[in-house]
């Protein structure tokens, strides 16, 4: 399974907390998205974590989690333990920040996918509010 293809420029990046993050390799700022089965984890700041969480969880029925600390049981999957940070990762665009999925491919393309749909769902919620009211 090939990354999904999210790249993005880290200039366009406003974020400063962001950048930070990001200058620091991720040592001491990885969080953990807990999302049904999924462990994956994240480097970015509070508040895009949290608004990337919110967004995945509109594509289940259950709840979505960032912890800053390593869950208990760590990773399930081996090849999420393997993934070191490194540049390769795809940056996801959070409103004007973004996080980055420091997971195997699988792991990433299926958060991606998630995130993606999350998004579709938010803007069809807002589209059929916005409807609703101008009826």
């Amino acid at each position: 399974m090939s990354s999904p293809d999210v790249q993005q420029p880290l200039s366009t990046i406003q974020c400063d907390v962001w950048r930070s993050a990001v200058r620091s390799g991720g040592q001491q700022t990885v969080s953990f998205l807990l999302l049904e089965r999924l462990t994956i984890p994240l480097l970015g700041c509070d508040d895009h974590l949290e608004q990337f969480s919110s967004i995945c969880e509109l594509s289940t029925d259950d709840t979505a989690e960032i912890v800053h600390h390593r869950p208990a049981g760590g990773l399930s999957c081996p090849s999420c333990r393997l993934a070191p940070y490194n540049t390769s990762y795809p940056l996801i665009r959070v409103r004007d920040g973004a996080i980055v999925p420091i997971a195997c491919p699988e792991h990433q393309s299926e958060i991606v996918q998630r995130f993606q749909t999350g998004l579709r769902t938010q803007q069809q919620l807002t589209s059929d509010f916005v409807t609703h009211i101008d009826s």
